[in-house]
């Protein structure tokens, strides 16, 4: 290993000394967001070996979160984005039209920087079948990358009003919903991943595709087992040119 791989390996290592020490004192919130610093710099190395290790971890810090916001038993709609001044109970969010999924990640963001635990999922327009189309955005700064699955729509939504604007928070769909549609999700995009890829691209799928779908258990496990196939076979002679065909600004 030369010394630039030595240096970025120690570096890599160093942030999850912080992520393992935060996952101990069970600070969730500073534990996903050293290991995502370890895993971005780890896929920008093609390091698939230290990859394969921080999933875990990451998957442990966004679990507890996650039963944190279900434990909350709140759930929300909105159609608008709240102002970032206002208070944010922890809970389940659901995004609906006129807002995009591409929104879904900055409200996560936003209740990730006031450390309120909670899961967001974003609605597209009811499809004819009578089905919820749910979508998810990597919102890559290299390209974002779309999963879609269609869901039942919750019991007794027609009862339901969104929050409008100047309103409070409005009751969603039960947490249970929020589970199997965001297990529908992540189900969709290890689907999305061709098995027939080198393990590196396969790599890079999934670590694309678990920005758009953050809260899937094997979503990071698949990551996980991919990372430790290419760390065997090393990266692909050639770079992966990807093109997007979804468009992440769409219904």
């Amino acid at each position: 290993m030369n010394t630039a791989n030595a240096a970025a390996g120690k570096a890599i290592d160093e942030l999850m000394e912080r992520a393992s020490s935060a996952l101990v004192t069970t600070n969730y919130f500073e534990a996903e967001k050293w290991a995502l610093k370890a895993l971005d710099r780890a896929c920008a190395a093609q390091d698939y070996e230290r990859m394969a290790r921080i999933c875990l971890p990451l998957q442990e810090a966004r679990r507890q979160k996650r039963h944190e916001a279900i434990d909350s038993g709140n759930t929300f709609i909105l159609r608008t984005l709240p102002s970032r001044g206002d208070d944010l109970a922890p809970g389940c969010y659901l995004l609906i039209p006129p807002l995009i999924g591409l929104e879904a990640g900055s409200l996560r963001s936003m209740l990730d920087r006031k450390k309120v635990p909670a899961m967001v999922l974003c609605k597209e327009p009811t499809s004819s079948s009578g089905k919820w189309p749910l979508v998810g955005v990597s919102g890559s700064d290299r390209e974002s990358l779309v999963i879609r699955a269609q869901v039942p729509p919750p019991e007794g939504f027609e009862n339901m009003t969104p929050m409008g604007p100047g309103e409070g928070l409005r009751p969603g769909p039960s947490a249970r919903w929020f589970l199997s549609s965001q297990e529908a999700m992540g189900d969709a995009a290890i689907a999305k991943v061709d098995p027939k890829l080198p393990p590196d691209y396969r790599a890079l799928d999934l670590y694309e595709y678990l920005k758009a779908v953050p809260d899937h258990e094997k979503l990071h496990q698949a990551l996980e087992a991919v990372c430790r196939e290419a760390a065997v076979t090393g990266p692909s002679a050639r770079p992966r040119r990807r093109a997007v065909i979804d468009d992440p600004f769409s219904f």
